[in-house]
């Protein structure tokens, strides 16, 4: 056991470890390490002592043991002892962030000021510890576990670590143990604001090592294999002087610098506004703290981050974010109400998938890339089938060339995929899904002549959007064998696949959906057969309302800027473009057709549809959006427009009613699985926590039901 140093500044926060008794610990061990010349580098090794998939993170009582081993080493260093310090992680995780589970009770603001105080007391000893002090990142270090990194003097990371980021914006915070003040001056503010603000707002991304090293917050990249023993090797060389360059490094304060700061300054904001209209606080912060610290050093920076954090936590933002990313994408989409024992699903070895276009196509390339599984697609001609492969083949080439894929798994993939005109080469598949036109008739048929060439065991997928599952199987032999397997497009990015049982669906057919999910690495949430399911049932709902408010005469830009303070991330008549409008319009003809008036099918619409516009909003000479003259010749409107205000308001209680009736139909188990499916199948922000907690928190949900989704 460490010795702790005779005056221990750590024991100021006993009170704050004391209200987190059942933290899961990340423990601090040290370890000597003799170098050559006689010297000694102590290695601190951070982990929980859990299996390998629990990442290990800090929360109070880990911070404060971890600040104790450091300053052990500091009176080592100062006796002549040690002549380095290293800091690494268990396998696999150098330390994956602050504990989001501890910081989100910590609602009283003193103790959340010792939150944050007890963050900037340990890394300060690391930054400053008498001798050279190098962090070795040998895994995922994201939020404060990429902060212990830049707080030491130098650092080395493994080739195969993943998982680099400081993505606090994304979850209501700031870096606020050092990371707004020492990363901008390490990299740059260009890449430092993408790296704290484009990629947490972008669907939270992360670096990998290579990518971490090329922008200079890695000193050195070593093989997984010798990691520790070439860091080792590298810090000895560090200790005899040789030369550990920063190219990217800024001084805030000189003219270029000072210039380059505010002019990623402004970047970042008008990137914050235009992706969530400064509807979330969090980024905002972030930019707020990184200009007023400018002219600070290090030690004076402190008290701005403390600040922010002790506000941050103390917001309904931030607790939503937490319900958002930590009960619902972290824990129940691992957990999947109403899923069957996974021991039930059946082996998926062969996969057919009938179509070639450009849905078609991502499907195959996501089965054959990430299960390593052969895969078929067929089409009604030759021509199709090689048009649907040369994609295939192409996409692959691309991320061969961006250096996401070696070029030997690129063509292992490509020998996978094969391409037909007859179904009956799907006879030896144990999964064969349709991509094919959205249309019942249509589907029934493709149906029908695959049950008919496919073996009894093999699983029939369909990927509709909004058509009755149930009634595809209507004319099947074997209905039970039939699921709905709804992906998002673009397939290989968004991560939710709503599963579609029917009363007829056997568990093992669902149980094996489930894996197959799993397998393509996708949150997977169990829907009843109703039209359009969840997602699309909510987002229709949405712009149906903005649609008809446009329709009825309120002004193009006060319909579409309606929902701003909702941040979402792109406006309804953006969104209904990116669709498509012919897609969009189908899918609400088949809502109207099975809920009536509540989903309005517009005229106008159509008329954009079948005078082949694409899109409401068009740019002007100045590249602003403008509706033209042309398109709104076409249409015609009724005279009883809209405030924004109003809109907003009847927008919200529509969704209330519609989520309401959801889930009195059972489409889902519950509000998080409304919440869960919206936030990775739609983007519905963190900040908001789930659409339901919104619209609890805006009054919607008492207005129209007479309660709350959330007690």
């Amino acid at each position: 056991m460490t010795q702790e140093p005779a005056q221990d500044e750590f024991a100021r926060f006993s009170d704050l470890a004391a209200e987190v008794p059942d933290e899961i610990v990340t423990h601090s061990a040290t370890a000597d390490h003799a170098l050559p010349g006689g010297r000694t580098l102590a290695v601190i090794t951070l982990d929980n002592g859990l299996d390998a998939k629990r990442p290990t993170t800090l929360g109070p009582n880990s911070l404060i043991e971890f600040g104790r081993a450091l300053a052990a080493q500091r009176e080592r260093a100062a006796r002549g002892e040690i002549h380095g310090v290293a800091v690494v992680g268990k396998p696999g995780f150098f330390v994956a962030g602050a504990d989001l589970s501890t910081v989100s009770t910590l609602r009283d603001s003193t103790l959340g000021g010792q939150m944050a105080e007890v963050g900037h007391a340990a890394y300060a000893i690391l930054a400053d510890l008498g001798v050279p002090t190098f962090a070795f990142v040998n895994g995922v270090a994201l939020g404060g576990g990429l902060e212990v990194a830049l707080a030491a003097n130098y650092r080395t990371v493994a080739a195969g670590a993943k998982g680099l980021g400081l993505p606090e914006a994304f979850i209501g915070l700031v870096p606020g143990w050092g990371g707004t003040y020492r990363l901008p001056r390490l990299i740059g503010p260009e890449a430092a604001l993408k790296l704290m603000i484009e990629n947490p707002l972008n669907n939270n991304r992360s670096l990998s090592a290579a990518q971490a090293h090329e922008l200079g917050i890695m000193d050195a990249l070593f093989d997984d294999g010798t990691f520790l023993e070439d860091s080792v090797a590298w810090a000895a060389s560090v200790l005899d002087g040789a030369e550990v360059p920063r190219p990217h490094a800024v001084d805030p304060t000189s003219p270029e610098g000072a210039e380059r700061w505010d002019a990623a300054l402004e970047k970042a904001s008008a990137f914050v506004e235009a992706k969530i209209s400064n509807a979330a606080p969090a980024p905002l912060k972030v930019l707020e703290v990184m200009k007023a610290g400018q002219h600070l050093s290090q030690p004076e920076s402190v008290r701005l981050e403390v600040d922010a954090l002790v506000a941050l936590m103390a917001s309904h933002e931030f607790h939503n974010t937490v319900y958002a990313f930590l009960d619902l994408v972290q824990k129940r989409a691992k957990r999947p109400a109403g899923a069957p024992d996974a021991a039930l699903a059946r082996p998926v070895e062969r996969i057919g998938v009938v179509g070639a276009g450009l849905m078609a196509g991502q499907f195959a390339l996501l089965f054959a890339t990430q299960l390593r599984v052969p895969v078929t697609i067929t089409d009604i001609d030759a021509e199709r089938v090689e048009r649907g492969l040369a994609y295939i083949r192409g996409e692959l080439d691309k991320q061969v060339a961006k250096g996401r894929m070696r070029a030997e798994d690129a063509a292992a993939v490509k020998d996978l995929v094969v391409g037909t005109t007859d179904k009956a080469d799907f006879a030896d598949a144990d999964l064969v899904i349709e991509a094919v036109f959205e249309e019942l008739e249509v589907k029934k048929k493709v149906f029908a002549e695959v049950e008919a060439a496919v073996s009894p065991e093999c699983i029939l997928a369909t990927n509709t959007s909004s058509l009755s599952v149930t009634e595809m199987t209507a004319d099947l032999a074997h209905p039970e064998r039939v699921v709905g397997f709804h992906f998002f497009n673009p397939v290989a990015v968004m991560p939710l696949v709503e599963i579609v049982a029917t009363p007829a669906t056997g568990d093992a057919v669902v149980a094996t959906a489930f894996a197959l999910a799993k397998g393509l690495r996708k949150t997977a949430v169990l829907v009843q057969d109703a039209a359009a399911f969840v997602v699309n049932r909510v987002l229709l709902r949405l712009m149906g309302e903005v649609q008809n408010a446009y329709d009825d005469g309120t002004p193009a830009d006060v319909a579409d800027r309606a929902l701003r303070p909702m941040g979402l991330p792109m406006t309804p008549f953006t969104l209904l473009a990116m669709v498509g409008l012919p897609v969009a319009q189908h899918v609400m003809e088949s809502l109207h057709a099975a809920f009536g008036d509540r989903f309005r099918v517009s005229s106008n619409l159509q008329t954009l549809i079948d005078h082949r516009i694409t899109g409401l909003w068009q740019k002007d000479d100045d590249g602003a959006p403008v509706v033209p003259d042309s398109t709104t010749e076409l249409l015609s409107f009724g005279d009883s427009p809209s405030s924004s205000g109003e809109l907003l308001t009847r927008t919200q209680d529509a969704l209330a009613e519609e989520i309401g009736l959801l889930l009195d139909e059972g489409v889902v188990a519950s509000a998080e699985d409304v919440d869960l499916c919206m936030i990775l199948g739609a983007g519905w922000p963190m900040h908001l926590g789930g659409i339901t907690p919104y619209l609890d928190q805006v009054g919607a949900s008492e207005r129209v039901n007479g309660r709350r989704f959330h007690s």
